[in-house]
């Protein structure tokens, strides 16, 4: 396998974008699917074309758009089947986004879970009851972020087996 330098700095060029499209799913701002989409888009159309590096791309569209669906849709039937109401969780992400430039990083996990507690709290009326509903949303982010993430290494594998092979 010989590489020139141009072909060379597009893939790593795509590779970085693929981590950092990896660490998005944990750091607030970074795109994560499209980014590591984006990075195998690059490699593809700037990376010396072959049918070999489109059928790498297909594979990678339908991965990442097949992940985007199922990481809202999943984690969303859930939570409508324990009741627990969108606006509870727009209270957790809006106190989740003050929460993360207040305490960076951690801060994003507290103020999610605060502001959901604190919605259940006021609608339900009893802090006892809040705890179920909150603990609930809190899987279900998580989950939510699993299937991103696992979405976003599978993109990783296919551009990877793509570099590999063609």
């Amino acid at each position: 396998m010989s590489l020139t330098d141009s072909e060379a700095a597009v893939a790593v060029l795509a590779g970085l974008a693929i981590l950092a499209g990896l660490a998005g799913v944990v750091v607030p701002g970074l795109p994560a699917l499209p980014l590591c989409w984006g990075g195998v888009l690059v490699w593809a159309i700037f990376g010396g074309a072959g049918p070999g590096r489109w059928a790498v791309l297909a594979a990678a569209t339908v991965v990442a758009a097949g992940g985007t669906v199922v990481k809202y849709a999943w984690p969303g039937r859930n939570l409508k089947r324990t009741g627990v109401p969108t606006s509870s969780l727009l209270a957790g992400g809006l106190l989740g986004l003050v929460g993360f430039f207040v305490i960076p990083v951690i801060g994003l996990l507290l103020g999610f879970v605060g502001g959901v507690w604190a919605a259940e709290r006021l609608r339900l009326g009893d802090s006892r009851l809040a705890w179920p509903a909150t603990k609930q949303a809190v899987a279900a982010a998580g989950l939510s972020m699993l299937v991103e993430f696992l979405a976003g290494l599978l993109v990783a594998a296919l551009w990877v087996a793509g570099l590999l092979l063609t």
